[in-house]
């Protein structure tokens, strides 16, 4: 399965600019990630062709949410980040006139299925607001 912090990451600003009331740089967020700030500019692009945030250049400029916490769900998130499953089959394609080969490749697919199904629900379910009070009260 892939490994992509982006998510959380993505996640831990929003909830992070909210709570802070407003505008952030991308320099400033590029030092709370440890990362570099084009990395930065680069993942709110895409968080802004959503319609999550809004950015301003030049002084005073910055990124800011767009719609509140309690707009946003993880799922959000997750589609303006990857506009591709959240989960993926590492399918063997080896042997493809394999019947062995072939029938795991349609087990692992359609198990994989019913957890994106899943996944993809929680996520709509969770909202940033969600997250934001839990971190609040320390849980």
């Amino acid at each position: 399965m892939k490994q992509d912090g982006r998510l959380a990451r993505m996640v831990h600003v929003l909830v992070h600019m909210a709570l802070l009331g407003g505008r952030e740089t991308s320099d400033t967020i590029a030092r709370m990630l440890n990362t570099n700030p084009v990395v930065v500019r680069r993942m709110m692009g895409l968080l802004k062709a959503r319609g999550i945030v809004h950015s301003e250049g030049g002084r005073g400029g910055g990124w800011t949410l767009q719609r509140p916490l309690a707009e946003l769900t993880v799922l959000d998130v997750q589609d303006a980040l990857d506009q591709g499953p959240i989960l993926a089959p590492g399918l063997s394609n080896d042997q493809p006139v394999c019947p062995v080969e072939r029938a795991a490749n349609t087990a692992l697919t359609a198990a994989f299925g019913v957890g994106e199904d899943v996944i993809r629900t929680e996520f709509a379910k969770l909202t940033l607001a969600d997250i934001a009070q839990s971190a609040v009260e320390g849980h």
